[in-house]
C-alpha cells in the first residue's frame, strides 16, 4: 500500500509511464505531458530546491494559478520531506497573505509571475523568507528573487550527484509526517492552519475511489484553484494514483478572461468529469438556458417540457425508471436524442458526471443537471478531513442528500453533549477515520476543540437516514435560533428565495432567539426593471422603488400560507422583516471567502445597524424609509 504521496507518484509512473497526466496549452494548443517526463521534471526540481538548502520539515508557501509547475513544485517539495503551504490566487489583501506566510514560518515562496506583486508588497512583513522563486516569464527579479527555469536548470546540472540522496530521503518520508499546512479560507481574522499528513492524503484517495470508479481513460479540466482541497485530493491525487489526466485552465491576463476560457477548454479538453462548486454550476445553468431562450419560443416551450418529463422519470435518483416512471422512458430517450445529447456537445460531448463540492447545492441545480444527462454527485467533506466524507454517485445516489460514505470512515450523529444520537435524528457529524486531519497549526486550544479522542467534530449538523444517506444541514453557528431556543439551518431557505425569485439576487437570514426571522436582500436590479417593462409601468409618475419592493415582497410571501411554495419550509423561519443590502457579498468586501461561501460574521458585522432596525416597528414593513433610499439610489446608477 502506498501510504505516502512520494510512493503515489512513483507507483503511478511505473504502472502508467506513457499516459498523459497533464494537458497543458503550447502555442494555443493542448500538449500532453506524460507521467515519466513528469517525474523527471520532479527530480530536476527537487534537486534545484535541495542545492538552494530546503531541508526536511521546511516550509515552503505556493501561490500560483494551476500549471504543471504548480503539480511539479508540490511533488518536490514533498520529495525532500518539506511541508508545502498552498494559498488561494483570491487572496487579495496583503495582511491575509503575510498572515498565512509568516504563522507558517516559510523560509521560501514559489509563486507565478501573476502572483509576484502580491509578494513583492508584503516583503517586509515576512522576513524570514530568503528566496522568492517566480514561475514563468518575470521581466525583472527584484533582490531575494530567483526563477523557476534557473532553480530548475541548476537542478539539471546537480541531479546526478545528487539523484541517490534524493531517493534517499523521500523514501525516508513516514506517512504520518506533515504534507501540508491548507489555511482556512478567511472566515474569521485569523485562519487556522490545518495540518494535513501524507497518509491523510493517501487514505483520502482511497476511500474517495470506493464511490468513484476512475479510470485511467478519465480526463477532467481542473477549474477548481489548486489550493482547494477538494481539487488537490479529488483532483491531483485521485487521477494520478488512476493513472488519469488533467487538464490546466488557460490563464487569461486577469481572472474574468481565465475564467471566460473555462467554456471554450471544455469544449477543447472533451472531459469525461469536471469538479464543480454551486457557483459554477449556476452559472453553467444560465448559459444553457440563454442559450436555448435564444433559439426561440418555441424551442424553450420544448426544453421546459423536456426537463418536466424528466425530472418525472428521474425522480429523486434513487427511484429513477422505477414503479409507473417506467412508461416515461421513450419520451426521456426521445428528449435526449432532439435536445439534450445537444446541450452536452457544448461540454466537449465526453461529459459523464459533476462532483459536487463546496456549500450544499440545491435540489433543483441538481434535478437539472440530472435531467440534460450530466448529473452532479453532490458529496460532503472539509478539509480538515482531506476533505471527502460521502458522495453520491452512479450507483449510489439520492438527490438532496450528500451520498453515501466513503469506505473505512466511522462517523456519527451527535447531540450538544457530545451522545450518539440514533439515526434520523439531527445532531453534529463526528468522524473518525485515517483522513482526519493531525490538528491545527500552532493553535492547540482550537486543535482540542475540534479533535476528542481521535474523532473529529465538523461543526456541521445533519442525520443519517434509513438508506444509509448522509444529509448536510448546514453549519452551527449560521443557525436560526428562535425566541424558545429551537434552531433552524437557514441554507436551504436562502437558496430557494434566491433560486425561485428572478429579483432577489443574494440573501441571508438572521435570527438570535428574537420572536421573528429578518432577511438581508440584494436586489437583481436589472430583473426589477424588466418587470416594470413587462408590466407598462413605465411612466414618470411611477414609484419605482415602492413597486419594486412590493415585487420581492410578493416573491417572498410565495413561501407562506397560500403560496407556490407554502409547504417547503415552516413559517417562523421566513423572513418576517427584510432589508436591502447597498452592496454584493463578494471576495472583495469579504463576505464572501475563496471558495464563494458566505462569511455569516462579517456581514451580521458589517449590516449590524440595518438588522437592529428591521426588529423595529417601522423596519419590519418592507417599504420603510432605508429600504426605499436604499432602491432609489440603485435605480439612479
Amino acid at each position: 500500500m502506498m501510504k505516502t504521496i512520494p510512493e503515489l507518484f512513483e507507483g503511478s509512473v511505473a504502472k502508467y509511464p506513457d499516459n498523459v497526466l497533464v494537458w497543458e496549452k503550447e502555442d494555443g494548443q493542448y500538449k500532453g505531458i506524460s507521467f515519466s517526463e513528469i517525474k523527471k521534471r520532479v527530480y530536476r526540481f527537487t534537486a534545484g530546491l535541495m542545492a538552494l538548502g530546503v531541508e526536511k520539515g521546511d516550509r515552503i508557501a505556493l501561490l500560483s494559478e494551476g500549471r504543471s509547475e504548480w503539480l511539479i513544485s508540490e511533488l518536490a517539495i514533498l520529495y525532500l520531506g518539506a511541508i508545502n503551504i498552498p494559498l488561494s490566487v483570491k487572496i487579495n489583501e496583503p495582511d491575509e497573505l503575510s498572515f498565512r506566510i509568516k504563522h507558517a514560518e516559510c523560509r521560501w515562496v514559489i509563486c507565478s509571475e501573476r502572483q509576484a506583486e502580491k509578494v513583492r508588497n508584503i516583503k517586509k512583513n515576512i522576513p524570514k523568507v530568503g528566496t522568492f522563486i517566480i514561475i514563468g516569464r518575470a521581466n525583472t527579479l527584484n533582490k531575494q528573487e530567483k526563477s523557476y527555469r534557473d532553480i530548475f536548470e541548476n537542478g539539471e546540472k546537480r541531479l546526478p550527484e545528487l539523484k541517490e540522496k534524493i531517493t534517499r530521503i523521500w523514501q525516508s518520508v513516514k506517512p504520518d509526517d506533515l504534507a501540508n499546512i491548507s489555511y482556512t479560507s478567511g472566515t474569521t481574522a485569523d485562519p487556522k492552519g490545518i495540518m494535513l499528513s501524507h497518509r491523510n492524503y493517501t487514505a483520502n484517495v482511497e476511500q474517495a475511489n470506493t464511490l468513484m470508479n476512475v479510470t485511467e481513460d478519465f480526463v477532467t479540466l481542473l477549474i477548481l484553484p489548486w489550493d482547494h482541497s477538494f481539487a488537490h485530493t479529488v483532483g491531483l491525487y485521485t487521477l494520478i494514483r488512476q493513472g488519469a489526466s488533467m487538464a490546466v485552465v488557460e490563464v487569461g491576463k486577469t481572472l474574468m478572461e481565465t475564467l471566460r476560457n473555462i467554456p471554450k477548454n471544455i469544449k477543447e479538453v472533451k472531459p469525461t468529469f469536471l469538479l464543480s462548486v454551486p457557483a459554477l454550476s449556476k452559472n453553467f445553468r444560465k448559459n444553457i438556458e440563454a442559450g436555448i431562450h435564444a433559439k426561440g419560443k418555441i424551442t424553450e416551450a420544448l426544453f421546459r417540457q423536456a426537463l418536466k418529463t424528466a425530472y418525472a422519470y428521474n425522480g429523486i435518483g434513487w427511484d429513477k425508471g422505477k414503479g409507473w416512471r417506467k412508461i416515461l422512458k421513450p419520451m426521456v430517450q426521445l428528449y435526449d436524442k432532439i435536445l439534450f445529447s445537444k446541450i452536452r456537445e457544448g461540454f466537449g460531448g465526453r461529459l459523464q458526471f459533476f462532483v459536487g463540492g463546496g456549500a450544499l447545492l440545491d435540489i433543483d441545480l441538481q434535478r437539472f443537471f440530472y435531467a440534460i444527462g450530466i448529473p452532479v454527485y453532490q458529496g460532503y467533506g472539509l478539509s480538515e478531513a482531506s476533505p471527502v466524507i460521502s458522495s453520491n454517485g452512479p450507483d449510489l445516489h439520492k438527490m438532496g442528500s450528500s451520498g453515501y460514505l466513503v469506505k473505512n470512515i466511522e462517523l456519527k450523529i451527535c447531540d450538544e453533549k457530545g451522545n450518539q444520537l440514533p439515526q434520523g435524528e439531527k445532531g453534529e457529524i463526528v468522524i473518525r477515520g485515517e483522513n482526519v486531519m493531525k490538528g491545527y497549526w500552532k493553535n492547540e486550544t482550537a486543535t482540542a476543540e475540534a479533535l476528542k479522542d481521535g474523532w473529529l467534530y465538523t461543526g456541521d449538523m445533519g442525520f443519517m437516514d434509513k438508506d444509509g444517506f448522509l444529509y448536510v444541514l448546514g453549519r452551527f453557528k449560521s443557525l436560526l435560533i428562535g425566541n424558545d431556543g429551537e434552531k433552524y439551518s437557514p441554507e436551504g431557505i436562502e437558496e430557494a428565495l434566491v433560486e425561485q425569485s428572478r429579483y432577489i439576487e443574494q440573501c441571508m437570514l438572521f435570527n438570535n432567539q428574537s420572536a421573528y426571522t429578518t432577511g438581508l436582500v440584494y436586489p437583481n436590479i436589472p430583473a426589477l426593471k424588466a418587470a416594470l417593462k413587462e408590466l407598462d409601468l413605465t411612466n414618470e409618475n411611477t414609484d419605482y422603488a415602492r413597486i419594486m419592493l412590493e415585487l420581492i415582497k410578493t416573491d417572498i410571501d410565495q413561501f407562506l400560507s397560500g403560496g407556490r411554495y407554502e409547504n417547503m419550509f415552516p413559517g417562523r423561519w421566513l423572513p418576517a422583516a427584510v432589508g436591502i443590502m447597498e452592496e454584493p457579498f463578494t471576495e472583495e468586501n469579504h463576505m464572501l471567502n475563496s471558495t464563494m461561501k458566505m462569511v455569516r460574521n462579517r456581514v451580521v458585522e458589517h449590516y449590524k445597524e440595518l438588522i437592529d432596525y428591521l426588529y423595529s416597528a417601522s423596519g419590519k414593513d418592507i417599504l420603510n424609509d432605508k429600504n426605499m433610499k436604499v432602491i432609489q439610489k440603485m435605480i439612479k446608477n
